[in-house]
């Protein structure tokens, strides 16, 4: 049976860099979890969490992984256990308040974080990287940042 071709119609340009947005998003994350998960049983959830840890000097609130990430507080909340329950991060108590954890990635998690990180620029290289020159990535960069305000 032969395949149709169809399209998006009449949207307007504008409808088109939108869904354009959303294609591009959910393929290239799509691309690096099955990456990370083949490669290190790590899903592109937990890896976003350590991206943030990793970044950090010092142990941060869950409350702070929660406003930076594209996950919930009680999505962060579950990553964070099964990262601890690997042996890749941590909950140390706050300097500031005794009632209170903050979290780090273990020197493991932080060697993991390394491994997965070259996982995911090599899942990227061909589709992203070899793809886009220097002034399309200044573009994504200039578009995402009117975005994120």
């Amino acid at each position: 049976m032969a395949r149709n071709d169809i399209t998006l119609g009449g949207l307007t340009h504008r409808d088109h860099a939108f869904y354009g947005l959303i294609w591009a998003g959910t393929t290239l994350a799509g691309r690096v979890d099955a990456a990370l998960v083949r490669a290190h049983d790590l899903p592109l959830s937990w890896f976003e969490v350590m991206l943030w840890l990793n970044a950090q000097d010092d142990a941060v609130a869950a409350s702070d992984l929660g406003a930076k990430t594209l996950l919930s507080r009680s999505q962060v909340s579950r990553v964070v256990d099964s990262l601890q329950a690997r042996g890749l991060a941590a909950r140390v108590p706050s300097p500031l308040d005794a009632r209170s954890v903050r979290i780090t990635l273990t020197p493991e998690g932080r060697t993991t974080f390394a491994a997965a990180d070259a996982t995911r620029r090599e899942a990227l290289r061909e589709v992203f990287d070899d793809r886009l020159d220097e002034a399309d990535i200044e573009a994504l960069e200039r578009v995402w940042s009117k975005l994120k305000k």
